[in-house]
């Protein structure tokens, strides 16, 4: 394997071809070959498919990583990771590969009347990818299904740095203490309490701080307007 791969870098730098060219398969059929002609790696690359081992959690030590951010279909970013974990195990490529992250964030929404906190994309069809990225991972990464290419300037993919990934990443350790609740609410709108002292209480919303995710309600208190601050959590659109 390593043999094929290194005759495989060798033809690519006698042909002066740079890693991104969008028209080329040869680097990825070269890996193809080998697949085909070792059974056991045809196996180890559907067994992976799916675990968090082979080349998405573990922070690996080596200097030649960088982040690259690839493009998904958008709905699919899940299926682009396991599916390119896949295809790191199946062509030995697990020294070159260390974290994949999906940017995501809980969220929590109301279903029926209950909430459920789901964690939801806050990027939806990026992928970050930790790796030593040459011709061989250029191909597998980019004849991976639904990836439709890297963030690049020009003919190179770019390489963030670990600071900068934190950076866009950090946005869903905020949220973990405290999941937004995906509501929106008006002024003037009809709402019912569901938790507190004014449980069942019918009032029109006041005023909305998204920040703080709070509404100020106007509830009737033996005929006279009262305003009292609740939750997001704790109201639920009136029914009509």
């Amino acid at each position: 394997m390593a043999n094929k791969l290194k005759q495989t870098e060798q033809q690519t730098e006698e042909a002066e071809t740079p890693i991104v060219g969008e028209g080329e398969t040869g680097g990825d059929a070269a890996l193809a070959a080998d697949v085909a002609a070792d059974p056991e790696t045809a196996v180890a690359g559907e067994a992976v498919g799916g675990e968090e081992t082979a080349a998405g959690t573990a922070t690996p030590a080596n200097d030649s990583f960088k982040w690259y951010i690839i493009h998904a279909y958008s709905g699919f970013e899940r299926k682009v990771k396991e599916s390119l974990m896949s295809r790191v195990a199946a062509y030995h490529l697990e020294d070159k590969v260390g974290r994949i992250e999906i940017p995501t964030e809980p969220t929590t929404e109301m279903r029926n009347g209950k909430k459920y906190t789901i964690d939801r994309v806050f990027l939806p069809g990026y992928v970050f990818v930790e790796m030593a990225l040459d011709n061989d991972m250029w191909h597998v990464v980019k004849n991976t299904p639904r990836v439709t290419g890297f963030l690049q300037t020009g003919d190179q993919p770019n390489a963030l740095s670990e600071a900068e990934v934190n950076a866009m990443l950090n946005r869903a350790d905020v949220t973990k203490e405290k999941p937004k609740l995906k509501l929106k609410f008006a002024k003037g709108e009809q709402v019912r309490i569901t938790e507190g002292p004014f449980n069942n209480f019918n009032g029109a919303v006041d005023d909305v701080n998204e920040d703080k995710q709070t509404l100020k309600v106007m509830v009737s208190i033996f005929g006279r307007p009262t305003p009292t601050e609740v939750s997001f959590a704790n109201v639920e659109k009136a029914e009509e």
